[in-house]
């Protein structure tokens, strides 16, 4: 059998931090509100000359080289990213540019938004597995604060930039598990960032119902949490760490109860980065990775959900 595993993660964030005592300053809204129905405290800002591609390259230069490789071995970009610089060329293919790699298979993922890079996970994963590719490059990037309204204090607070990247690779033995992807366009409307019209395309800011989201991310995610340990004849205690994505402190304290986890196994990232949308599952992996909270040879579940509506989850053996 052949499988694939986690070779190297790597992160980037923007240095400019927006905090919450910030955001009172431009908007009706208090720390105290925020922490309270978000769990954020901070996010990171993209300078003006960084964009997608540019946090994309920062991030998966460190993966690769944590993972010991050069972007001449890697097989195939996949990047998720909901606010990409250029409708095209893809993220993906501008990346593979800065690394002189051309050759290789490189495409972006946006229609899943927060759920993307479990999406780019599991195909990277797929192609592994059956010998079409050997190592691929995923990653999540995001510039969130240019697609959110700055007067919407609902969702401008909710929202940072950022990248992470993640190596996989062959493999003898289990690393990646399984991978489970569903979606439910009934739900659009719950969740979306339009793109204008078509003589002026242009993306406007992220709309969302919230209290509706969060009702359908706590009972959806549950029943995906069910699917994947059943899917492998796995209990709830054989899991090491839940690396969720970053959208709500409640969710994620949701999650971990489904689990019946402590917080303390939880990779959280929310109160310093905010939702950093596709970006925030692998930023959240990372640091919890480098430091040294998540061991080699534990077991990893990884879930997102965004947009579309989309979700996934992964089981993997670190």
């Amino acid at each position: 059998m052949r499988y694939s595993k986690i070779l190297g993660t790597g992160g980037y964030l923007p240095e400019k931090i927006l905090t919450n005592n910030d955001l009172e300053k431009i908007v009706d809204t208090t720390d105290e509100w925020i922490i309270t129905r978000t769990g954020i405290h901070q996010r990171h800002i993209a300078a003006e000359d960084e964009n997608a591609v540019t946090m994309a390259d920062r991030a998966g230069r460190v993966a690769l080289d944590v993972a010991g490789l050069k972007p001449t071995d890697i097989d195939m970009i996949i990047v998720s990213s909901t606010t990409p610089y250029m409708v095209f060329p893809s993220t993906a293919c501008l990346l593979q540019e800065r690394y002189g790699i051309a050759g290789c298979a490189a495409f972006d993922l946006n229609a899943t938004a927060c759920a993307g890079f479990m999406y780019g996970f599991s195909i990277a994963d797929q192609f592994i597995r059956t010998g079409a590719i050997n190592h691929a490059l995923v990653i999540g990037s995001e510039v969130m604060s240019r697609v959110v309204d700055w007067d919407d204090r609902s969702t401008c607070v909710l929202f940072g930039d950022g990248a992470g990247a993640v190596v996989l690779g062959p493999s003898s033995e289990p690393g990646v598990l399984s991978t489970h992807l569903h979606a439910d366009g009934t739900h659009k409307d719950v969740l979306y960032l339009p793109l204008g019209n078509n003589k002026t395309p242009n993306l406007e800011s992220v709309k969302m119902m919230g209290n509706q989201l969060f009702k359908l991310a706590v009972n959806i995610l549950g029943d995906l949490f069910d699917e994947t340990l059943e899917k492998n004849n796995l209990q709830k205690s054989d899991v090491d760490w839940l690396i969720p994505h970053q959208a709500n402190i409640r969710i994620i304290q949701a999650m971990a109860k489904k689990l019946e986890m402590s917080l303390d196994h939880v990779a959280i990232t929310l109160d310093k980065q905010a939702n950093t949308s596709s970006a925030s599952i692998p930023l959240a992996l990372d640091e919890a990775i480098r430091d040294g909270r998540v061991q080699r040879g534990q077991l990893l579940l990884m879930e997102g959900f965004g947009g579309g509506l989309a979700w996934g989850s992964a089981l993997v053996r670190y």
